[in-house]
C-alpha cells in the first residue's frame, strides 16, 4: 500500500520540522543567531503527471530550511569591542578556511593585539590611508595599536586674556621673574618638549610708561626665553601691534636631551579693557606620551584608539559584507556563514552607506528566535507526527483485515 510510504514521508517531514524547531530553541540565547523555518512541498509521481491522471500523491518532502534574517534585539554591554549591526550586513572574518561572515559581534583582543572572535577568527577592516580616509579595496586584521602615542613638542599656541587699562608701571626694573615688583601681571600654562616631558611656562605682562603699551616676557621652567616682546592696544582696547598678533620667543633647550623648543604664541584675541586682569584661555599644540586608554567605534564602523594624552588614531573601518540572497548562505558553526553560488557574490561596503546597516559599539544583537512561536510550532509538529503515525497504524489494521479475509476464504 502506498499509504505506508506516504505516511512515512509525513513522519520524516514532521521529524525534520521538529529538528529545525529544536535547533531554534536551543539557540534562543546565541548572540547573532538567525532562526530557520521548514519549507515543505508535496510529492507526485512523474508518471501520474505525464498521464494526466488523478492521484492522491506520494507524500511530502522537506524543500529547504529557510533562514530568517530578521533583526534581533540590541542589548547594551560594557565592552567597546562588543558590536552590533542594526540593519543589513555581516562582519567580515578571516578564518583558516578563508573569509566567513557573522552577525555575532562578541570580539576580544588576543596576545598580539588582534581583534578576534572567541574561536580565533580575525575581524577585518579597511586600512587607514596616510592622506586620510580608508582603502576600501583592501582588507586587514584589526589590530589595536597598544604602543604609546608619540609626544609632540609645543611650537605654537594662542593666548586670550584681558589686561587692565588702569594698570600702573612696575615700581622696579629691570624685569626679574623672581621679583613681583618688576611686572604687573602673570599667568602660566604647560608646554612639552619633543620627548613628551612637561614644563611650566609663564607669561609676564608689564605696563610701560606709554599708555596702551605692554612688555611681555616668558619663562620656561624658570628660565627666561627670548627677549622682551611688546603688545600695543588702540584707544578702543584692541590689539594693534603686532599686526598678526604673534610673539616669537627664543629657544629653550631641555636638560633631558630633547630638541630645542622654539615657540610662537598668538595674542590676537587679547584686549585691554576695564580694570581687571582675566585669562579666558591659553592653548598650545604640544602633548605628552600617551598610553592606550580605550577603543571607540562610531556608527560608520571607524575604529579609533584613544590615548591618555587625549589623542586618538584611526585603526581602520569595519568591512561590512552583504549578499544578493542572504538565505543562500551556507550555515557554519559558531554563528558563521559562508558564501555560496546561491547567495551570490559578496558585496563589501561600509556601515551606514546605501544597503548597509549601522554599527553600535558596546552592544550585541540577540538571537531573533521567538520562543512563543517555536513552542507553538513544536506542538503542531508533534500532532502532525502523531497523525501520520496513526495513518500507519490504520493502514496496518486494514492490511491485516485483508490478509485475514484472504486466509479465511
Amino acid at each position: 500500500m502506498a499509504t505506508f510510504s506516504i505516511a512515512l514521508s509525513g513522519l520524516t517531514a514532521a521529524s525534520s520540522a521538529l529538528d529545525i524547531t529544536s535547533n531554534n530553541i536551543a539557540n534562543a540565547n546565541t548572540t547573532g543567531f538567525k532562526s530557520s523555518q521548514a519549507e515543505f512541498g508535496d510529492v507526485f509521481s512523474s508518471s501520474a503527471v505525464n498521464l494526466n491522471t488523478s492521484t492522491a500523491g506520494e507524500g511530502v518532502q522537506l524543500i529547504s530550511s529557510a533562514q530568517q534574517f530578521t533583526q534581533g534585539d540590541i542589548a547594551t554591554t560594557s565592552s567597546p569591542l562588543d558590536m552590533a549591526i542594526s540593519g543589513n550586513g555581516f562582519f567580515t572574518l578571516n578564518s583558516p578556511s578563508g573569509y566567513v561572515y557573522s552577525r555575532n559581534g562578541e570580539f576580544q583582543e588576543d596576545q598580539n593585539g588582534n581583534v578576534t572572535t572567541a574561536t580565533g577568527q580575525f575581524l577585518q577592516v579597511y586600512p587607514p590611508l596616510a592622506t586620510g580616509g580608508f582603502n576600501t579595496g583592501a582588507l586587514q586584521n584589526l589590530n589595536l595599536n597598544t604602543a604609546q602615542s608619540a609626544p609632540n613638542a609645543t611650537t605654537t599656541g594662542d593666548v586670550t586674556l584681558n589686561l587692565p587699562s588702569n594698570a600702573t608701571v612696575p615700581t622696579a626694573a629691570p624685569f626679574d621673574p623672581t621679583n613681583p615688583d618688576t611686572y604687573t601681571q602673570s599667568t602660566s600654562t604647560t608646554v612639552y618638549d619633543s620627548l613628551g616631558n612637561s614644563y611650566p611656562a609663564t607669561f609676564y605682562f608689564s605696563q610701560t610708561a606709554t599708555p596702551g603699551t605692554w612688555n611681555v616676557d616668558m619663562t620656561v621652567n624658570g628660565t627666561q626665553v627670548g627677549g622682551t616682546q611688546t603688545l600695543t592696544f588702540s584707544s578702543a582696547g584692541v590689539l594693534t601691534t603686532p599686526a598678526n598678533g604673534n610673539l616669537a620667543f627664543g629657544g629653550y633647550t631641555p636638560a633631558d636631551g630633547a630638541a630645542a623648543m622654539n615657540m610662537s604664541f598668538n595674542f590676537s584675541n587679547t584686549t585691554q579693557y576695564g580694570t581687571q586682569f582675566g585669562v579666558s584661555a591659553i592653548t598650545q599644540n604640544g602633548y605628552t606620551t600617551g598610553q592606550l586608554s580605550t577603543v571607540s567605534v562610531n556608527t560608520t564602523g571607524v575604529v579609533s584608539a584613544v590615548y591618555t594624552n587625549g589623542r586618538s588614531t584611526d585603526l581602520g573601518q569595519l568591512a561590512i559584507a552583504n549578499f544578493p540572497n542572504p538565505q543562500g548562505l551556507q550555515q557554519l558553526s559558531d554563528t558563521n556563514w559562508a558564501q555560496t553560488f546561491s547567495s551570490g557574490t559578496v558585496v563589501q561596503g561600509t556601515a551606514g552607506s546605501a544597503g548597509f546597516g549601522t554599527v553600535q559599539s558596546g552592544a550585541l544583537e540577540n538571537s531573533n528566535v521567538d520562543l512563543t512561536t517555536e513552542l507553538v510550532n513544536m506542538i503542531t509538529e508533534q500532532r502532525a507526527f502523531q497523525a501520520n503515525a496513526q495513518v500507519i497504524t490504520t493502514a496496518d489494521q486494514m492490511s491485516q483485515t485483508v490478509i485475514g479475509i484472504a486466509t479465511n476464504g
